[in-house]
């Protein structure tokens, strides 16, 4: 049986699909995006200060880093919720 391929560019995308631009997806914003990607984003934009003052909690507030704050937003469904939001509402 001859089961046809799609061809790649090498690294298991297909031809002009691009890992940095997640594709859009109709019913959700945050299709392939993932929260390590919102998180860096947002400190680039406002920085650790406004992202706590939005947002207060702790990791955000006393000597944040991405880690801490990956850690705690992945166990803290309302807080995960506020970040995705603020970061759905600036796009």
């Amino acid at each position: 049986m001859n089961i046809p391929t799609q061809k790649t560019d090498g690294g298991g995308l297909p031809p002009g699909m691009d890992i940095t631009s997640p594709s859009k997806h109709p019913r959700d914003p945050l299709h392939g995006i993932s929260l390590e990607s919102i998180l860096n984003q947002l400190v680039q934009r406002h920085g650790w200060g406004e992202m706590g003052r939005r947002i207060p909690i702790r990791c955000f507030q006393f000597n944040p880093t991405v880690k801490s704050s990956l850690t705690f937003l992945r166990k803290t469904p309302w807080a995960r919720k506020k970040v995705e939001d603020w970061f759905i509402g600036e796009l």
